[in-house]
């Protein structure tokens, strides 16, 4: 946390210099606080337009912190990780290795190195995608066409929002060969390291997969479905929206912002003109977002996941929590209920601040607490226009979102305090 913190600091620093900024003045301290920590923490949320305000240099360090983030994240949830699997015994850490084929517990060096080939590989696939599309339909030069290509790209895969257009990327809701690749790499970031290694060495044999890479295929498979199907259906016949657009572009839109919610925070709409019930829908899956160890926020899908089996096994009255054929540890149990109501509590209580100090609708303020907290960056359109003292509140926010729930999981599991003795059982009413 305190690596996060320096690096948000010197990211604002340098954000605050005029170099930084199209005009030559300098950008108030909250203003760059803000952009440095919505980068760092790759949230995408922007309270100066990306496109105008931010000078080459400026957009050059914005990127910086973005990747520096992402694989900041990705690298350091790894290693909890192996410190996790440390603190098991010999044996145990021998089968969880057999099961799951990990990176080797001493083989730091190529974790972080396995870490880094995977995210350059991912960005230069879109790169490649992105770059004549841009030449080609739009008329860019070899030189623009590569800028627009690169940033977009790492900005998709680290699952940032970031994008060098003012109105987003409104302009390219129509064009597949835009919105597709971008939600590929949002996606491929969004599964977490761990499972993108597993997949490329054992893709052939599900049957060999760990239940991390088997609750996180399957739930982001489930949100990505239901949310591509929930917005599409609510926004269908909305003018301001989807109505506007063939019904095959319709689609397109709905899974863009269905991906979107993953944690990454571009929009090829207008979210601030979506009805209330879609925003209701997306502040869930938000919430939720995506895969642990990854590049995404939120309390991540298998913690949403652990609560969904618990749940269908109390209902069930089965005694043990069984998934895909595994028991799941009781451990893990207190760890997801005790992340969910801490995020509940920092979502709301931002949220009631939120309120307090703009005076906005509950519905608008909500969306920006948890899109801010799930680190996602959408907006219903009030971030510009915040006070200093809301913004700090969003910095705080990203900030928590980001590192709160991993260092939070990560303290919890490897804080064992034996106690020898055991008070007698009671049962108080439920419901």
């Amino acid at each position: 946390m305190a690596g996060f913190a320096a690096t948000n600091l010197i990211g604002t620093a340098l954000l605050s210099l005029p170099i930084s900024s199209r005009s030559g003045e300098w950008t108030g301290f909250v203003d760059a606080l803000f952009t440095a920590t919505s980068a760092v923490c790759v949230t995408g949320l922007t309270v100066l337009d990306t496109a105008t305000h931010w000078s080459p240099f400026g957009l050059v360090v914005i990127l910086v912190l973005i990747q520096l983030g992402g694989l900041g994240i990705m690298i350091f949830a790894s290693l909890v990780g192996l410190a996790l699997a440390r603190k098991l015994t010999v044996r145990s850490r021998l089968n969880t290795a057999a099961e799951a084929k990990a990176v080797g517990y001493d083989d730091v060096r190529g974790l972080v190195r396995g870490i880094l080939l995977i995210s350059l590989i991912i960005e230069a696939v879109t790169f490649c995608f992105l770059a004549p599309r841009f030449m080609l339909a739009y008329g860019y030069g070899p030189a623009e066409a590569a800028w627009y290509a690169l940033f977009h790209s790492v900005s998709s895969f680290n699952n940032a929002g970031f994008a060098l257009y003012s109105d987003n990327l409104i302009g390219f809701a129509a064009d597949p060969w835009i919105c597709l690749p971008l939600c590929g790499a949002i996606i491929l970031g969004g599964l977490g390291f761990p499972v993108i290694m597993q997949l490329r060495k054992e893709f052939r044999r599900p049957l060999h997969w760990s239940m991390n890479t088997k609750i996180v295929l399957w739930a982001t498979a489930t949100l990505l479905v239901g949310g591509t199907v929930y917005i599409t259906v609510f926004e269908w016949s909305n003018a301001e929206t989807l109505g506007a657009y063939d019904p095959a572009t319709r689609l397109l839109i709905g899974f863009f912002h269905s991906v979107q919610t993953r944690t990454a925070g571009f929009n090829s709409v207008d979210i601030g003109l979506m009805h209330d019930e879609t925003w209701l829908g997306m502040d869930v899956l938000m919430f939720i977002g995506g895969g642990p160890a990854g590049t995404a926020g939120g309390i991540k899908v298998t913690t949403f996941a652990v609560l969904f089996f618990i749940m269908a096994t109390e209902l069930r009255g089965e005694g043990a929590v069984n998934i895909f054929g595994k028991r799941l540890s009781r451990a893990v149990h207190r760890q997801a209920i005790t992340v969910v109501l801490m995020a509940v509590a920092a979502v709301m209580v931002a949220t009631i601040s939120l309120m307090v100090i703009t005076g906005l609708s509950f519905d608008r303020v909500f969306f920006e607490a948890v899109s801010a907290f799930g680190t996602v960056g959408l907006s219903t359109g009030i971030t510009g226009d915040l006070p200093d003292a809301a913004e700090i509140v969003l910095v705080l926010l990203m900030f928590l979102g980001r590192l709160g729930p991993l260092t939070l999981g990560s303290a919890i599991a490897l804080r064992q305090r034996r106690i020898l003795y055991e008070y007698p059982k009671e049962r108080p009413a439920i419901g």
